[in-house]
């Protein structure tokens, strides 16, 4: 194991009454497995992530796993994240929303917890952090301030389920459905990584964000397989939005959303969301799972608009090189005068200097 620092790490030795070691990624059938029949297994956890995030963004994951004689009983996906603006960090799980240690009870997840921490400082990082609720760690520091978590139960039945939806969402919704009748407006699916990629970068142009590069959405979609859904809303001959979602256990996950400016005269963000919530449905798929939203953005007011319910979510830091726990978010004062100035960047230019920029965005 290559290091940064002199400092040993314990992977490879027994914590309490478990080994501790390093699967390779070509030995991962059990670790998918443990995730999907793990009450606490997340589809942050499966190791399709990890593969994706080493592919696209050159970034190593390390695949931590806990054994009782020679079962598996827990697991934490790190990603080795060396941020050229940022620094080096180890991050369960990069990229995305979730991760953290699962395990078969709390002695596990706090062994897993001494291991990262222990990795971190081999490798000498800022800090490792867990995005997920574990019980409390010893000697970790907890955020429970900064983002929630939204998720909406999907009625089998179409009339119950509009029911669910708070009122203002339901009127755009009717409105949507009577474009569709007219003809002005039109639902397809499609596995179309390019098509989302180019509306997804317009999207978030605007919003002041650099677009990642675009092997991360081919990635996931190779890697998820049938999972994987892509749609798009046609608006009178335009396509005005379109979302990446993914299905996992008893929820589907509408996860990347890009939309143009037509997209609100169309009502189409909302009807995206409608329509895979049906489609949902029809697959009986119990849950929609609109996933986090940083407290106080637009994102966490139209996730409410919903009806959804915020579920407060806390991220662990382990401080290793780092003074205080990072504040990686748009409404750092020290991003914002950068988000500004990238909606006023060409396209071309932001869709070519984005993938150069997210890898310090993890």
């Amino acid at each position: 194991m290559t290091s940064a620092s002199t400092t040993s790490s314990i992977v490879g030795s027994t914590v309490g009454s478990c080994n501790i070691s390093l699967l390779a990624s070509n030995d991962l059938v059990q670790w998918d497995r443990y995730v999907e029949r793990h009450p606490d297994g997340t589809f942050f956890h499966l190791s399709g992530w990890g593969e994706a995030i080493r592919n696209a963004y050159g970034y190593e994951p390390l695949y931590l796993a806990a054994w009782r004689e020679g079962e598996l009983v827990g697991l934490v996906l790190l990603i080795d994240v060396r941020s050229p603006l940022l620094g080096r960090a180890l991050i369960s799980t990069g990229f995305t929303i979730g991760g953290g240690p699962i395990g078969d009870d709390s002695e596990v997840v706090e062994a897993l917890a001494l291991a990262a921490a222990s990795e971190g400082t081999a490798r000498n990082v800022q800090y490792v952090e867990f995005r997920s609720d574990v019980a409390p760690l010893t000697g970790w520091e907890v955020k429970t301030d900064k983002y929630v978590n939204f998720k909406i139960p999907i009625a089998a039945d179409k009339v119950e389920n509009l029911k669910t939806i708070a009122k203002r969402r339901r009127a755009e919704i009717r409105k949507a459905v009577e474009a569709e009748k007219a003809g002005d407006l039109r639902v397809r699916v499609e596995i179309d990584p390019d098509a989302f990629y180019a509306l997804y970068a317009k999207s978030l142009k605007a919003l002041g964000t650099p677009i990642f590069p675009k092997r991360f959405i081919h990635e996931p979609i190779q890697n998820f397989g049938d999972a994987t859904e892509i749609s798009f809303i046609d608006y009178r001959g335009e396509t005005v939005s379109a979302l990446l979602s993914f299905y996992f256990k008893d929820s589907v996950l509408p996860y990347y959303i890009g939309a143009s400016p037509m997209a609100r005269e169309a009502r189409a963000t909302d009807y995206i969301c409608w329509s895979q919530m049906r489609r949902a449905a029809d697959r009986g798929i119990a849950f929609l799972d609109f996933g986090r939203s940083k407290i106080g953005s637009g994102s966490y007011a139209y996730k409410k608009h919903w009806g959804a319910k915020p579920e407060p979510i806390s991220y662990h830091y382990k401080l290793i090189a780092a003074r205080s726990t990072p504040d990686i978010n748009p409404n750092n004062p020290k991003f914002k005068y950068f988000s500004k100035a990238w909606t006023h960047l060409p396209l071309p230019v932001a869709n070519a200097l984005g993938p150069i920029l997210a890898p310090n965005f993890p």
